[in-house]
């Protein structure tokens, strides 16, 4: 069997980004593989073969993930967006373009720079961008104009537009990403008319008529989910005004469509309230929802959206599914206290609580080990950092930055890491010989403390201490780590600092029942 990769994490800060291997960190601390680099924007390809980094608004170059070299630079002056296909083929960019005749959308060949294909588009945004969509494989790419959706042939943009797809008023897609063999597409409302969700097959001879459609009325905009497998499409339908006065932020729907035509409904949730967040499985057999008003509830549904388990209700607004499909964390973050709870899905136990307050972002490594949150700007402009959690939510590391624009893992295929039960077995034995270091260390300060306190016995025999309860060294450390980690003072200090306030109050004390006695002396006389 191949070795496993080494997991990798990008940190990006106001002087640029490094790039660290990833836990388990030797000592404690990461070793960093590549050295700061200047830029504005760095993001990886799906794949994680390479990464796309923003030198300036004029300047993009594509690193090599496996030597961490840079392989190929663009000069392409006023660039707005950009983005690379899933496996690291293309890189596609968008420019601001006053006339139709500048096509300011153009795909790149990453291996000699050229342009494969180009189109004008005149305005840029979270639907209609990235402008083409690839499949996983990339074999299918396509994009949406009015009325209409194009293919291409992934392989080779110089054919062209191989076929079109007409569908009215069609205003967001998603394609099927494993495989590429489906593409969803959203109409909105219009005069009457109810809104709907269409999936068509992505074959040409199959394009006629959708293979299944949802409508539904009150509708604004679309989350659209593919499973795994290319089966399911999970439709969050978002209003922006509620109906029932009872939420500010309007209602939301979860509409749940299947490719064969055996399920086209509403997901049946138990509480009322906004769908906060949804995810598949990595099987694509089960996903997984968060919704209610606070304290909202999780609950995972099988592919034919019936209920399998109840992840209980709290101040919930997140939920992860590990890589590997084991564990899942459920957890609170943006505007809520940052509350986390862990899941192991195969055992269907809660393993481990934590929290993480002020978390922006938050994602499982790639082997589905650790948990990663991270706080940072502009969101928030004070105690940003990362933090990293072990699968039951116990802390393993934590650095603090005076500003972090982002934190991601370097992506890789689960698969390449083995079976989860081994990985967590070989964690496992870390921990305990991280363990056994930190009693070697202990016991050890623990014998310098004992002959300090012998001969400082040995010097003041005559001085008798009032006894103290017994606390063990573990206590002591975890005290300073508290100090160190959070700020202020640890409990010997604070100690100390108590003691010297009792003595100089009992001074004062003495000094005037001693002006008290001299005062009724000379009173006497």
């Amino acid at each position: 069997m191949d070795r496993a990769p080494t997991l990798e994490i990008l940190a990006r800060e106001p002087e640029g980004f490094s790039i660290w291997n990833g836990p388990p960190f030797n000592n404690g601390q990461p070793k960093v593989k590549l050295e700061r680099v200047l830029c504005t924007a760095a993001k990886y390809c799906e794949s994680g073969s390479r990464l796309m980094v923003m030198e300036s608004s004029s300047s993009i170059c594509v690193y090599d993930c496996n030597t961490s070299t840079k392989i190929k630079s663009f000069d392409i002056p006023a660039v707005s967006a950009s983005t690379l296909s899933p496996c690291g083929t293309f890189i596609q960019t968008f420019q601001k373009s006053t006339t139709p005749q500048e096509k300011n959308v153009v795909i790149w060949l990453i291996e000699n720079g050229a342009a494969v294909y180009q189109h004008f588009q005149k305005n840029l945004t979270k639907t209609t961008w990235p402008a083409i969509q690839f499949s996983s494989d990339e074999s299918i790419a396509c994009r949406m104009v009015t009325n209409e959706i194009q293919f291409f042939d992934g392989k080779d943009f110089t054919k062209g537009i191989i076929y079109r797809l007409r569908v009215p008023g069609v205003m967001a897609i998603e394609l099927s990403k494993t495989p590429g063999s489906h593409i969803a597409a959203f109409v909105a409302e219009s005069k009457g008319v109810p809104a709907s969700v269409q999936i068509f097959s992505c074959k040409q001879d199959a394009q006629a008529q959708p293979i299944a459609r949802r409508s539904f009325f009150r509708c604004s905009s679309i989350q659209l989910h593919w499973n795994h497998g290319s089966t399911g499409l999970l439709a969050v339908a978002q209003s922006d005004v509620d109906k029932t006065n009872q939420s500010y932020y309007g209602e939301s729907k979860l509409n749940y469509l299947t490719t064969d035509g055996s399920h086209e409904g509403l997901v049946p949730l138990r509480k009322e309230g906004p769908v906060h967040d949804v995810q598949w499985s990595p099987s694509g057999l089960e996903f997984a929802v968060v919704y209610g008003f606070v304290p909202s509830r999780a609950t995972i549904f099988d592919h034919k959206s019936r209920p399998l388990l109840e992840l209980g209700s709290g101040p919930y607004n997140t939920i992860r599914w590990n890589p590997k499909g084991k564990f899942i964390c459920l957890a609170g973050f943006g505007n809520l206290p940052g509350d986390m709870a862990f899941w192991d899905y195969s055992e269907k136990i809660l393993i481990g609580t934590t929290k993480a307050e002020c978390s922006v972002s938050s994602e499982w490594s790639p082997d589905g080990l650790y948990f990663m949150t991270a706080t940072t700007a502009p969101r928030l402009q004070i105690d940003n950092g990362i933090k990293i959690f072990h699968y039951n939510g116990s802390l393993y590391f934590k650095k603090m930055f005076n500003k972090l624009y982002q934190a991601d893992w370097k992506p890789e295929a689960p698969e390449n890491f083995g079976d989860i039960m081994d990985l967590v077995k070989s964690v496992s034995i870390l921990k305990i010989d991280e363990t056994k270091t930190q009693a070697n260390t202990s016991q050890a300060a623990a014998k310098v403390s004992m002959n300090t306190s012998q001969a400082a016995t040995k010097v003041s025999t005559n001085i008798m201490q009032k006894p103290v309860a017994y606390r063990p060294p573990h206590a002591k450390n975890a005290a300073a780590v508290k100090a160190e980690l959070f700020g202020g003072i640890s409990s010997s200090e604070e100690i100390n600092k108590n003691a010297m306030r009792n003595k100089k109050r009992r001074e004062k004390q003495r000094e005037k029942k001693a002006a008290e006695a001299s005062t009724a002396a000379s009173d006497d006389n």
